[in-house]
């Protein structure tokens, strides 16, 4: 199977886990793109959604799902999104989108974070992909002088500013082999706006594609 095929399979399997929820939180990024695109099939279930970023906004109303306000709906029973890696510990590094920090804040106010991904995001230990900071740009020089001292080595993500209107820091080189305590240093770093450690706050349920078949963790 092609990787957009197994990330379809994975995403279709999610379904099951909005069964008679009216309101859901939507991640951002490619295999959460196609999760969006079956909702066309149940938006006459789903009273709307609460959205990571403009990108999945659009899309959600593009499929005629109406897009609410995290602050009008409160708790949320599932959050769907994609992952960049995933740990055994159902850790996982995001952000390579750049949505990270809307996507902690759905996260951290949803009862269940589902997270769909194909088989080549798992790993034994994060720290391959560059682990995505969002920034205040004024600290970004300072920020990045932080994380060389964690022994990372950061590079300002170019071009590009959040839906925040931050910068990112896509920092490489980091063996992170205690996610929960890495992601609360980064935090404390004056200037950081959220990392994309997503450790303090775990996904709930993992499911992976791999071949034909959906592994659950």
């Amino acid at each position: 199977m092609t990787q957009d095929e197994l990330k379809k399979k994975v995403a279709e399997a999610a379904l099951k886990y909005i069964k008679d929820v009216p309101v859901i939180g939507v991640g951002t990024g490619s295999t959460t793109n196609f999760f969006i695109e079956m909702l066309a099939d149940y938006k006459a279930d789903i009273e709307g959604a609460v959205s990571s970023s403009v990108g999945t906004t659009e899309r959600l109303k593009k499929v005629g799902i109406p897009v609410l306000d995290l602050n009008d709906v409160g708790t949320l029973e599932v959050y769907i999104d994609g992952a960049d890696e995933i740990s055994p510990h159902k850790h996982l590094v995001k952000g390579g989108g750049g949505a990270l920090t809307r996507e902690k804040i759905i996260a951290a106010a949803s009862k269940k974070f589902v997270c769909i991904a194909d088989g080549s995001k798992c790993v034994e230990r994060l720290g391959a992909f560059p682990l995505p900071i969002e920034v205040i740009p004024m600290a970004r020089s300072y920020v990045a002088r932080e994380m060389v001292k964690l022994g990372g080595q950061p590079v300002w993500r170019e071009n590009f500013v959040t839906d925040n209107h931050n910068h990112i820091l896509d920092v490489r080189n980091l063996d992170i082999l205690d996610p929960i305590k890495m992601e609360q240093t980064v935090n404390n770093i004056t200037g950081v706006v959220a990392v994309g450690l997503f450790a303090m706050r775990p996904a709930d349920i993992v499911l992976v594609s791999k071949g034909e078949e959906i592994i659950t963790l």
